[in-house]
């Protein structure tokens, strides 16, 4: 791999298409065993410019000139200052909102533009999103409006004004002025009941209490509230990887890190290019390198009084958040990751237990209590009922356990989607703007192996097979965060941003036949129960079917299931009177052309 020239698989991408399906799955899950995604490695290193001069240079120029303090080079002498802390926070809102920091760049699916963001939420007439279009007054339809436009830049210039407005004391400490901070909380609720993708785009699940508690609370009081915060975010995802899921997540992930020797990565697979379930090593990895690290070193950060203790830990939790994000995941949140690394050293060792910042500082039992059943609800109920909790709110980054789909068109289909109002076009169009046609539809087959090496791909894959029969090769298979990145300007890995919700709003605007747009998928795991749900798709019909999977059969399998698809117990299905009816209003209101 160049600095310039991606890793390609050694194969003909002329002729690459006209294989069997899972003999394409086969070819691309064991390259990108060895290569990842196969970029060239200046894009890593656009990444890591964007994180260094954008981010982190750009977050601690702000943060400190607006304050009074600095130089910003000079980190000795403000590190320790509560609205530093605040105002990288509110840093980090801004770019997540504009659409420059997670889920930017190819990594994330955008290729030509690099963002969604704010040329997809800043324009008119594009699909939002309600998450209780029935239920709460003023939020229905998925059409864009001004008024939806004029929220979002609104929400953009009050977090401008939260970073440079003069700032006020607060006791022992200066902060940002509340009253802009509430404002800013409450535009991110409203845009949130109007559409959910910008409120989780902008990670208001975590930062919006952030704000909160530096709007209201006095200094022990933060710190102490802060510190409950991010380990409950820590510990939440710690959970949330036990179980199956997460090993498998472990795979595919640490593959796309470039600095890593291809013989490392094969040790993570039983037997390179056999078979890429997970080996002993990963499983290690998994659930001693990730799940026991993210809660023990949270623990001991959040109650040890000894010193030694604490600054282990400390690093620890540094280095675990920086060799994340070295990995490059493909959703990157690198710019939480290195926010998150600093706040590890800013709360637990800037503001150490034993100097009152202990837990039991908290000047009220009542708030404490308070605070902590708040930041626990919705990681209990994410868990036991993810249908009705996204992923991000219930503290599960990077668990593997998490609503996924796959789009299937027909030949030919796909292209009606360029009849959505958005910022960009197909993400195979995007590709093909740099590559050939025939390496551009080879390079989108990739995230589908990649989707395959994890628990959902083999239960995805068998629906299509189910529904598809041999018609499965000679469709377009695509990974729905991909799809979804173009449709609504955003994906993070939750499979709630693309579900019938979507698929209805694209077919209002596109008017699928029967059979051209299918789409496969699942639901997150219950944290108490050994199955997942499923559904399937047609775009034009509604949900044809529902049913269920064990994990375990999922997780047994191979990415090119070798052995066919893994058993589906259907729960539901649309009869055909049923499936006849609707055509039959479709045609009779106009939507069918």
């Amino acid at each position: 791999m160049g600095f310039t020239t991606g890793d390609l698989p050694a194969v003909d991408p002329e002729t690459f298409a006209d294989r069997p399906l899972f003999e394409r799955i086969r070819i691309l899950s064991t390259h990108w065993l060895e290569y990842g995604f196969g970029t060239p490695k200046m894009v890593h290193a656009i990444y890591v410019v964007k994180l260094l001069v954008l981010y982190v240079c750009g977050g601690l120029f702000v943060a400190t000139a607006t304050s009074g303090l600095g130089p910003f080079w000079q980190v000795a002498s403000y590190w320790t200052e509560p609205i530093v802390y605040e105002k990288l926070i509110i840093w980090t809102v801004l770019l997540e909102t504009l659409g420059f920091a997670g889920s930017w760049g190819p990594l994330a699916g955008h290729f030509k533009p690099m963002t969604g963001g704010v040329l997809h939420w800043g324009r008119p007439d594009t699909i939002r999103l309600p998450p209780w279009p029935e239920r709460v007054p003023f939020t229905g339809g998925d059409r864009r409006s001004i008024v939806d436009v004029a929220l979002y830049l609104a929400i953009i210039a009050t977090t401008v004004v939260a970073l440079v407005a003069p700032s006020v004391s607060r006791g022992q400490i200066v902060l940002v002025r509340p009253t802009i901070l509430l404002v800013l909380i409450g535009l991110l609720v409203v845009m949130g009941l109007r559409d959910k993708i910008v409120f989780l785009a902008a990670r208001s699940e975590q930062y919006v209490p952030a704000m909160v508690f530096f709007a209201t609370l006095g200094y022990v009081d933060l710190i102490v509230a802060l510190k409950l915060l991010i380990v409950a975010v820590w510990v939440g995802a710690g959970i949330s990887k036990f179980g199956r899921h997460f090993t498998r997540v472990v795979v595919p992930m640490v593959s796309n890190t470039p600095w890593m020797p291809k013989a490392l990565k094969r040790r993570n697979v039983r037997s390179f290019p056999d078979d890429l379930r997970p080996s002993h090593a990963a499983s290690l990895l998994a659930h001693v390198g990730g799940s026991t690290v993210e809660i023990l070193l949270p623990l001991l950060l959040l109650f040890s009084m000894n010193r030694t203790v604490t600054l282990v830990a400390v690093v620890g939790m540094v280095i675990f958040h920086l060799f994340i994000l070295s990995t490059f995941p493909l959703a990157v949140p690198l710019e939480w990751n290195a926010l998150f690394a600093f706040a590890t050293v800013f709360l637990f060792w800037g503001h150490p237990a034993w100097q009152g910042f202990a837990v039991a500082d908290f000047s009220s039992p009542v708030v404490l209590v308070a605070i902590v059943g708040g930041l626990l609800f919705f990681p209990v109920l994410g868990n036991l009922r993810p249908d009705l909790v996204s992923f991000l709110p219930s503290m599960r980054q990077y668990a593997g356990n998490w609503a996924s789909a796959m789009w299937a068109f027909a030949p030919g289909a796909e292209a009606k989607l360029d009849r959505i109002t958005r910022a960009a076009g197909n993400t195979v169009d995007q590709v093909a703007a740099t590559y050939p046609r025939p390496v551009a539809e080879m390079l989108l087959t990739m995230p589908i192996a990649w989707r395959s090496m994890h628990s959902q791909g083999p239960a995805l894959l068998s629906m299509f097979v189910k529904h598809l029969g041999d018609d499965i090769h000679r469709y377009s298979l695509r990974e729905a965060e991909f799809g979804c990145n173009t449709v609504v300007g955003f994906n993070f890995g939750d499979g709630h941003f693309h579900d019938e919700q979507l698929i209805e709003a694209i077919q209002k605007r596109c008017r699928f036949e029967p059979g051209e747009f299918l789409v496969a998928w699942v639901e997150s795991q219950p944290i108490h129960k050994d199955h997942q749900e499923y559904k399937v798709i047609d775009a034009a019909l509604g949900v044809v079917e529902r049913g269920t999977y064990l994990v375990a059969d999922a997780v047994a399998e191979l990415p090119w299931m070798p052995d066919g698809p893994i058993p589906l117990n259907v729960t539901w299905t649309r009869s055909p009177l049923a499936t006849a009816a609707v055509v039959a209003e479709r045609e009779s209101v106009g939507v069918h052309q």
